[in-house]
């Protein structure tokens, strides 16, 4: 049993699991009874994505490839996830991953400058079991 990190919207891979929007927002123009089946997610956990300051920083440091701006976004997201309600989704999560297929994504294109790279090393470090598979994009 694992946890897989994927692109949401990107076809299922066998034995996924079921699959956690950790976004900000529902993917645009795709009606919520669809979400599902076009492969965006299963259950939306908005409670895992960054907030909106810090999607705009993450954002930049795509656009610019600015790699100061991108250590200042893990390390705020990071901080972000490790208190509250989001440190114990990933506990619960990390626990889960011993039981059952799950999978988690966003819809970056390239995982090493997305939250969910981030939320991969944060899931590690609880002991969740992942695919060493890393979905980034075509």
């Amino acid at each position: 049993m694992t946890i897989r990190i994927v692109r949401l919207g990107e076809p299922r891979e066998p034995d996924e699991g079921l699959r956690l929007g950790t976004v900000r927002r529902p993917p645009r123009g795709v009606p919520k009874e669809e979400f599902a089946s076009r492969d965006y997610y299963d259950v939306w956990l908005p409670q895992l994505s960054p907030d909106p300051e810090l999607v705009k920083q993450a954002q930049a440091a795509q656009a610019t490839g600015d790699a100061k701006t991108w250590t200042a976004f893990v390390k705020h997201f990071r901080a972000e996830m490790n208190k509250g309600d989001a440190s114990r989704l990933l506990d619960m999560l990390a626990a889960l991953s011993h039981q059952t297929n799950l999978s988690l994504g966003c819809y970056c294109e390239d995982e090493s400058r997305c939250h969910r790279s981030v939320l991969r090393t944060l899931l590690e470090e609880r002991g969740a079991s992942l695919t060493d598979h890393k979905n980034k994009g075509s």
